[in-house]
């Protein structure tokens, strides 16, 4: 192991408590991520209620959903993944180091590698769907309106990927207001389009299901194109803070510099990890959509297909992806507001400690981060649990979702809020390694994790059903 990982990784005393000072700054701007994250989860809360409410959980909203996921996976893959956990520790020891000129050239060089890569995923990823349209078989509705939708909003990898890449930027000078505040335009703007457009469009709620399709089918349409729009307004918002550091966005021809190639060698083992922790997520949205019951061209229920010669029963209800994610949603709340605002405000420091191989401060930090972490996790783990139900049926059972399909949501709830502390602590952890450059161990670890996940998960989708 290197010199930077070797310094740090061995234990060999318990220290004292978190020098006052330095604790006191994360946990400062911890509270600040927290508070902007509080108030972004609360009209993401209103998206997700007012989405539920005209869109249900069916066709269009289960399409929609799992076509969203798509440039959220490479949000997490990219920009808040694996090159934002390889450059904040690099671009924290420029700015450290360096002169503020070179640490603006590596930033900016980061960037137009980033963009290049985006830019090409993005022309490879829009031929593919058109190619599948064009060319695939007899496709059933919500798989065709599935693809349709991911075409949309395919382009909002590079705008959301780009946000998440300069936020880092900010977080290693101590500028976390911004990128805390950015989601909540997302937040808003859903709330704006689904309100005007079911008005526009006289979508009633309360009709049957099939009379609203093709209404729901165009608010959809809308809805994806206005992501993109979004995605334009949050980038725009972080300009003027990054003015404020002193960075600059350029076109630099030759961007393949010895500091790009170390963070691409450190960002490989991490991208390895996040694929794999987001194929899992991807797998869980594509077996829910694959399994579940929905109808055909004729618009006639399919509750069977065929396996081996065999007619097997699909094991989920028809709009078991949308439901999955109000549920998720409901536990990632909780997390968005403590754990993950607590992990983005420790970074910054663990990694500048490690490049210090002070040890000492670099465990003070990381042992009070996670003391903190379970401080609220495990609250917060018990506390939905108990509501969950009540919560539940309050937010979502009305418009398009019943009480049965809440009551799917519920159960869902509870299972994902019994992990909000190990949620909690995995996030202080893997930034831990990713700051003494040890991006293998993760990785390791993601890979048991999707092996395990799929095991014990498969079977169980004839018992336990979403």
């Amino acid at each position: 192991m290197s010199d930077s990982a070797l310094t740090l990784s061995p234990i060999d005393s318990i220290p004292p408590a978190v020098p006052a000072r330095k604790a006191k700054t994360f946990i400062q701007h911890a509270k600040l991520i927290g508070f902007l994250t509080l108030i972004s989860r609360f009209f993401g809360l209103g998206r997700e209620v007012v989405a539920g409410h005209y869109l249900g959980t069916a066709l269009v909203g289960s399409a929609f959903t799992v076509a969203f996921v798509v440039p959220n996976l490479f949000r997490k893959l990219f920009g808040e993944g694996a090159l934002s956990a390889a450059f904040i520790p690099l671009y924290s020891q420029a700015v450290k180091n360096d002169s503020t000129q070179q640490a603006n050239d590596f930033a900016a060089a980061a960037v137009n590698l980033l963009c290049a890569m985006l830019v090409g995923l993005t022309v490879v990823g829009e031929a593919i769907i058109w190619g599948i349209l064009i060319f695939s078989g007899d496709f059933r509705p919500d798989r065709v309106l599935t693809l349709k939708l991911t075409a949309i909003m395919l382009p909002y990898v590079l705008l959301i990927c780009g946000g998440a890449f300069l936020s880092a930027i900010l977080q290693v000078h101590h500028r976390f207001g911004p990128p805390a505040a950015a989601p909540i335009i997302l937040n808003a703007c859903h709330i704006i389009v689904l309100l005007t457009g079911a008005r526009i469009l006289s979508l009633n709620p309360h009709l049957s299901s099939d009379a609203n399709v093709a209404k729901q089918t165009m608010l959809a349409y809308w809805l994806a194109f206005f992501v993109l729009v979004a995605g334009v307004m949050q980038v725009g918002v972080l300009l003027p803070s990054l003015r404020k550091t002193g960075f600059r966005f350029k076109f630099v021809p030759h961007f393949w510099t010895p500091a790009i190639k170390k963070m691409m060698v450190l960002s490989l083992p991490v991208a390895m990890g996040a694929g794999v922790l987001q194929l899992s997520v991807f797998l869980d949205k594509g077996i829910a959509m694959a399994l579940m019951q929905g109808p055909d061209r004729s618009g006639r229920l399919v509750t069977r297909f065929e396996a081996f010669g065999h007619g097997v029963r699909f094991p989920m209800e028809e709009g078991a992806p949308r439901r999955l994610d109000l549920a998720q949603y409901m536990y990632q709340f909780p997390l968005g507001i403590f754990a993950i605002a607590l992990a983005t405000a420790i970074f910054p420091g663990l990694s500048a400690d490690a490049l210090d191989k002070d040890r000492k401060k670099f465990r003070d930090v990381l042992r009070h981060g996670i003391e903190a972490s379970l401080w609220e996790g495990l609250p917060a783990s018990v506390g939905l649990i108990l509501v969950a139900e009540p919560a539940v049926r309050l937010l979502f059972q009305h418009g398009e979702i019943d009480a049965h399909q809440a009551e799917l949501i519920a159960r869902s709830t509870i299972v994902y809020a019994g992990a909000i502390w190990a949620f909690s602590l995995l996030q202080i952890i893997n930034r831990a390694y990713y700051a003494i450059h040890d991006t293998l161990t993760p990785v390791v670890m993601a890979v048991v994790n999707i092996i395990i996940n799929l095991i014990v998960e498969i079977p169980l989708l004839w018992w336990m059903g979403e």
